[in-house]
């Protein structure tokens, strides 16, 4: 069992499912910090909003014991007056009244260490915890203002009842009440309307990617039937333009190069089978006759077509076992750096001419340094050689020059040239022109493909430049650094 599989059992394996989790896990999260945030807000403005309206209740009431008048016990907000030298409260009202005030005053009584901000009301033997609204017993937040007896007239403060020399004290209790209803009213909406949110946006994430993979299905049930016998199917590329679009082009596209792909492999199979029976069957007749008549058989004639058939049979064998090497993309290993000028100077003084007398030279303009295997460039270089040795007239050059960061070998011949509408083809295996085949002895068509596949190999290119006599392929190779430019 996966070590991850019994984490995972609670995650959903489904795409829409998935981004519909994702959406609302996001969602939740961005809801909660918004949900959050008005709430503090909410309960601060609320908050202000009750301080505002017990700073105006604190204001009315001094304007009111100014002018000598009682405040009515009616308010929205509980204050209470009280004077120094007097027990009860001069006046009250806003739900200080269940507290009593006109046997003791609940609020302390003026002093001169100042109004304190903060007033513990007194536990009320009525009171009852399912009422919310009930004062008794919490600390609660107060407005104070003072007003000296002097300030008065002596009717005035007949009619407030206070000694002359009196100190009265307006209190205002701001309620917190109002604000923590609302906040909790505002919470239960946020909360409702958040969840709700939640599932509207995990449906519709759920249905949008349902809807939008509708192609992607269509695309998997259509690549499912393609097989490696019959890789011709096509997926339908939607017309909206989007990333499915892409996605559907870019398979269309791998299909039809492994369509390509095993086209050219099963063309390659039967130019392969083509190839090799050609020198078996020279080959098989001639040991059929020879075995028929052996008393008329030159024997060793006979030897020598086997012996060259056999050669010819063993070189086919050889390339096409690097080909195959070739087509695995097997990356070149611990690659030495190897002077191409040096290399193909030494190897065009050690190959040997002996069907034709050909004039070959190398020049170089100095060292060359690449990197790479000195097989592969030796194979490359004696095929390259070789295909010019076939069609040259009279010489074949070599040359090998430094060209900024590249290395250029190019191998020309004098003989008849290639027609430019098959500068390409010439590179595809098992391909010999038809002027090309009456002087072609014991080539297997796939030199100058292995030659191609080689220089790939190396980071290279090998191409036909145009020449107005013969025909000149172009070798380009990276250059290796030397030891003065590191």
């Amino acid at each position: 069992m996966n070590a991850t599989e019994p984490r995972r059992r609670w995650w959903p394996r489904s795409v829409r499912a998935r981004t519909a989790l994702a959406v609302a896990s996001t969602a939740a999260v961005i809801l909660t910090a918004i949900g959050w945030w008005v709430h503090r807000d909410v309960y601060r403005q609320s908050t202000q909003i009750a301080t505002e309206q017990a700073v105006a209740q604190l204001f009315a009431l001094s304007d009111q014991l100014r002018e000598g008048v009682v405040p009515a016990r009616a308010s929205t907000v509980p204050y209470e007056v009280v004077a120094t030298g007097r027990r009860t409260a001069v006046a009250y009202g806003g739900g200080m009244e269940d507290f009593d005030p006109g046997t003791h005053h609940v609020m302390p009584a003026p002093t001169g260490e100042g109004s304190p901000h903060y007033v513990r009301l007194p536990v009320n033997r009525d009171y009852n915890p399912g009422i919310r609204s009930d004062m008794a017993g919490g600390m609660y937040r107060v407005l104070a203002v003072d007003i000296e007896a002097d300030e008065l007239s002596s009717d005035e403060v007949a009619d407030l009842g206070i000694a002359a020399d009196a100190k009265l004290r307006v209190y205002v209790v701001v309620l917190p009440h109002t604000a923590e209803e609302i906040t909790e009213t505002t919470d239960r909406l946020l909360l409702r309307a958040g969840l709700v949110s939640l599932v509207l946006l995990a449906t519709a994430a759920y249905f949008a990617v349902r809807i939008a993979l509708r192609p992607v299905e269509a695309i998997r049930v259509l690549t499912a039937s393609v097989t490696a016998s019959d890789p011709r199917e096509r997926v339908t590329v939607p017309a909206t333009g989007h990333e499915i679009t892409a996605l559907a082009t870019t398979i269309n596209t791998t299909l039809q190069r492994l369509d390509n792909a095993a086209a050219q492999q099963r063309r390659f199979v039967a130019d392969a089978a083509h190839e090799l029976r050609s020198p078996l069957t020279t080959l098989l007749a001639s040991l059929e006759v020879a075995l028929a008549y052996p008393e008329r058989t030159d024997w060793p004639a006979a030897a020598t077509t086997a012996a060259r058939q056999t050669r010819r049979l063993h070189a086919l064998a050889e390339d096409l076992l690097l080909l195959a090497r070739l087509d695995a993309r097997t990356p070149v290993v611990r690659p030495d750096t190897i002077d191409l000028a040096a290399f193909a100077s030494r190897l065009t003084g050690q190959y040997t001419l002996t069907e034709r007398p050909l004039a070959l030279t190398c020049n170089s303009t100095g060292p060359a340094p690449v990197h790479g295997n000195r097989d592969d460039y030796e194979r490359l270089l004696r095929n390259l050689i070789d295909n010019a040795a076939r069609h040259a007239a009279h010489r074949i050059q070599i040359t090998i020059q430094n060209q900024d960061a590249w290395v250029v070998l190019t191998v020309h011949d004098d003989g008849p040239g290639v027609p430019t509408e098959d500068a390409e083809r010439i590179f595809e295996r098992f391909v010999r022109l038809d002027d090309a085949r009456s002087r072609d002895h014991g080539g297997t068509g796939l030199g100058l493909a292995i030659a191609r596949d080689l220089a790939h190999r190396h980071r290279g290119t090998l191409i036909l430049t145009p020449r107005p006599l013969g025909a000149c392929f172009q070798l380009r190779l990276p250059r290796a650094p030397t030891p003065a430019e590191k």
